[in-house]
């Protein structure tokens, strides 16, 4: 895997983009607000309080993205730079065929399909140029629109597994079907 150049990805409307240090107030707001991160449970080293811990955030995914431990974009409208919410792959498998993917969104921006058409982008990504066998999410057992989202997308929940660290998250995944 090789994310340099970075991946960048257009669809109809939106732009998933390498995330800047010019975007740490909005990673901050997307890492700290209740509303958005009610359903994530995240150890106390890992929350996002200052905009000091936004940017350590960013370099931090800056970093795995060139040791090719994840590749993390920003939201945006093609026609407007500010990112409105972040998507992922991360967590891949040893031999690179498995990834996680996780997302979030800023809430004035939920409900318009943004997210569908980011997650399509990413799964295609993920398949066609990263030859994943399979991609995996773990969202909490009340995010009932994270799990419309996946399904939607065409996850399937695995109701007999569980997360080992947080039996509060149900585990979807999606085969490729090309393989």
């Amino acid at each position: 895997m090789n994310f340099n150049p970075f991946p960048e990805i257009k669809s109809e409307r939106l732009l998933l983009r390498e995330i800047e240090e010019s975007d740490a107030a909005v990673i901050l707001y997307l890492r700290s607000d209740e509303t958005i991160n009610q359903f994530i449970e995240r150890p106390e080293n890992r929350k996002t309080k200052t905009i000091e811990q936004a940017l350590q955030f960013i370099v931090g995914i800056n970093e795995n993205l060139h040791n090719t431990k994840s590749v993390s974009w920003g939201i945006s409208y093609k026609n407007d730079p500010q990112i409105i919410g972040t998507i992922c792959l991360w967590n891949f498998s040893e031999n690179n065929t498995i990834a996680e993917v996780g997302y979030n969104l800023i809430p004035n921006f939920q409900n318009k399909g943004i997210m569908s058409e980011a997650l399509k982008c990413v799964i295609d990504f993920g398949f066609n140029e990263l030859n994943l066998d399979k991609i995996e999410a773990f969202t909490h057992n009340k995010n009932e629109h994270s799990k419309k989202l996946l399904e939607k997308s065409g996850f399937h929940f695995m109701e007999h597994r569980k997360e080992e660290d947080n039996a509060a998250n149900s585990i979807y995944e999606l085969s490729n079907n090309n393989r």
